[in-house]
């Protein structure tokens, strides 16, 4: 009949809603983007297409709240520098040969990303030296596995104006060697921001097309919303990055976290909203990472470092003023206890500005102590904890090496998040993690769940969760976390994006639940992934 919009009706499924633990349906229907209705025993009307699950797990679109866009499609056309394959320096080399930038012209960046000096035969970061190894005719550019420090080579050095002379930003240091010559490591944000700027500024295009292309990585994974922490006002707005990559064909809805340190005035935050892109929030870091040893914590590491307190208490207030005035979040990095400290005595007892979501939100939340979480429940500040079971389950050797017994009892302490008064989501910070698949949804999830580290080992059992609680942090409460009002349950009038997974995570034993792969994701009620015959997980 004219007038008439189109009906699909999914059926014979076990869909999680996502509006508790455990609720389900078997059918899901849907039209024109949008979820109708869900039950039972729905039936087919006259014309309507009928989709058979076939029995499958069918879940809402998954939700990365904290995630870095732009850098993991650097790194989806760029060289692993992890584990399995890479495990030296030499290893390191020969892969960055392997490069299909490499030789491909004098203008065109070698990348690599996720290395972790301490799971290198030297157990040391690389050198410019090591990389002029590979090219000093072509700029190298390798992001430390925490994507806060990275190395260059000669040839970006001299790209980015790095050399002798060039003081240290504030925030970063420039590493030298005993004849005062930069040694190529760039350490904490600000210092690695000189050689992206390089980079970004001779590549706008590439960046686009960079982005447009992860846009299937992220729909095989089964995300279909992502939070960008790191935006941009230098060398180019990341508003207009997405905009352009948007209009070209990026799906994932996103929301851009902007750099605080990159914002003059609230007026840069104003643009306008659509449903697939719009301006969620300031971002600040309070400290650095804690396999960096520049997490600012309230004891020293072994080595007598204390970390980076890259934010004081007057800067965060000023940052705390200007997402007011703009109506949006601030999110705080921050992983040593002694950085969360400051968050909380700065933030506690003020007055939320934000009622539908957290107005502040504190990423990662690494270390947590008990008087943390009796303090987040008495405040009068309505805080989200955005952290990442990925980062104990990649890096278990680093925290146990850095932290004293005490403090690696309270890492990343998801049960207990969740029975505090703080909104939770999980996400993964990719690609900032040395772990191949930094963003997979399930190696989170079985880390969450089981406890355990990639090596076996078991980080505080007590602080695990259920199936069910790490799938509504992976959506509604993502969702709200984010501000993606349309999505993270399948119930009448949201979104109607899903993804049909190809195991039962409420039935499997949890050790399988890593191994999980995803069957189709669908998008505006529209499938835009699926799984190829033989395609592995």
């Amino acid at each position: 009949m004219k007038g008439m919009v189109a009906m699909t009706l999914l059926t014979n499924g076990r869909i999680f809603l996502g509006t508790g633990e455990n609720d389900f349906a078997k059918d899901l229907r849907f039209a024109d983007g949008k979820v109708v209705e869900t039950g039972d025993d729905l039936k087919p009307a006259e014309g309507e297409e009928v989709i058979d699950a076939k029995g499958r797990l069918v879940l809402p679109g998954l939700i990365d709240a904290h995630t870095h866009p732009k850098y993991i499609a650097d790194a989806l056309h760029g060289v692993a520098c992890t584990p399995p394959d890479v495990n030296s320096i030499a290893e390191m080399q020969a892969a960055l040969r392997h490069s299909p930038a490499f030789g491909a012209g004098k203008d065109v960046w070698i990348e690599g990303w996720g290395f972790d000096e301490t799971k290198l035969k030297e157990h040391r970061s690389p050198t410019r030296a090591d990389l002029d190894q590979v090219s000093t005719d072509q700029p190298i550019f390798i992001y430390r596995s925490d994507c806060h420090s990275s190395v260059g080579n000669s040839r970006a050095l001299e790209l980015a104006g790095i050399e002798r002379t060039t003081p240290d930003p504030v925030g970063g240091k420039i590493e030298r060697d005993d004849a005062g010559e930069p040694t190529g490591f760039m350490r904490e944000v600000a210092a690695t921001q000189l050689l992206i700027r390089a980079k970004s500024a001779q590549s706008y295009q590439a960046d686009v097309d960079n982005l447009v292309q992860s846009s299937h990585h992220y729909l095989a994974n089964g995300i279909v919303a992502i939070g960008e922490m790191m935006g941009r006002k230098k060398p180019y707005d990341s508003w207009q990055l997405y905009t352009d990559a948007v209009t070209r064909g990026f799906l994932p809805r996103t929301t851009i976290y902007y750099v605080f340190d990159e914002l003059k005035d609230g007026a840069a935050l104003s643009f306008k909203a659509t449903d697939q892109l719009r301006v969620a929030g300031i971002k600040v870091f309070m400290d650095g990472s804690i396999s960096g040893e520049t997490a600012d914590n309230t004891r020293p590491y072994p080595d007598g470092k204390r970390g980076v307190l890259l934010t004081d208490q007057d800067k965060l207030l000023a940052a705390v003023e200007m997402a007011k005035a703009a109506k949006v979040q601030l999110a705080v990095h921050a992983m040593g206890d002694a950085a969360i400290q400051l968050v909380l005595d700065t933030t506690a007892n003020l007055t939320p500005w934000l009622s539908e979501t957290p107005s502040v939100r504190i990423e990662h939340a690494s270390l947590l102590t008990d008087a943390m979480f009796d303090q987040i429940n008495r405040a009068k500040m309505n805080y989200g904890l955005v952290t990442q079971p990925i980062f104990f389950f990649a890096e278990v050797a680093s925290y146990q090496a850095f932290l004293t017994s005490s403090q690696y009892q309270e890492i990343y302490r998801v049960k207990s998040m969740e029975r505090s008064k703080a909104l939770v989501a999980l996400s993964s910070d990719a690609p900032c993690t040395p772990w191949a698949e930094p963003d997979s949804v399930f190696y989170s999830l079985y880390a969450a769940v089981t406890r355990r580290a990639a090596n076996g080992e078991v980080v505080g059992p007590e602080e695990a969760i259920t199936v069910g609680t790490g799938l509504l942090a992976y959506t509604k409460d993502a969702a709200l976390m984010g501000g993606f009002e349309e999505n993270g349950t399948l119930v009448a009038g949201k979104n109607a994006d899903f993804v049909i997974v190809d195991q039962d995570l409420f039935t499997i034993d949890p050790t399988e639940i890593k191994d999980t792969g995803v069957a189709e994701t669908w998008v505006a009620g529209q499938r835009v992934y699926q799984r190829a015959v033989g395609e592995g997980n």
